[in-house]
């Protein structure tokens, strides 16, 4: 289902941290997760959704999985899931991500973001085993553009 309302993507700001943390339900419980969010937003990573002067989705996007791109965090409202944010917002990530490759990862178990992941012709990579207990890191990658300069 696809979102009709006009969604505006840009760089979080500091003052968009209030809104991602009321509905982000980690930061709710762990103080890490909200620290994680400011200093994200503080160092330019973090991009936001918005709809109707609300945020309702973020995303973090940085350099250091072995200095290539690498999607973080993709959380989106609950109430706003399965109508495009989500996609709307990697499809930015895809036009702001400043290397030739582009990478992240999502647990086996997260089916709507693997299917999110095989929508916008990420290939799978690898795998991680024992981050968390019996539930494999699937780990994805988007070629960008050639290295070729």
């Amino acid at each position: 289902m696809a979102c009709n309302t006009p969604i505006v993507l840009r760089l979080a700001t500091i003052t968009d941290a209030n809104s991602i943390v009321a509905f982000d339900h980690v930061a709710a419980s762990e103080p890490a997760r909200v620290q994680f969010i400011h200093d994200q937003i503080k160092s330019s990573a973090c991009y936001v959704a918005v709809i109707d002067a609300n945020v309702v989705a973020y995303a973090v996007l940085n350099y250091k999985f072995y200095d290539n791109g690498w999607i973080e965090m993709l959380y989106v409202h609950p109430q706003f899931r399965r109508q495009g944010i989500g996609s709307a917002l990697i499809r930015h990530l895809l036009n702001a991500c400043r290397t030739a490759q582009l990478f992240t990862s999502t647990n086996q178990s997260n089916l709507s973001m693997q299917r999110l992941l095989a929508t916008l012709e990420f290939d799978r990579s690898g795998f991680i085993e024992n981050l968390d207990e019996g539930n494999p890191e699937l780990v994805y990658f988007k070629r960008l553009r050639d290295n070729a300069i």
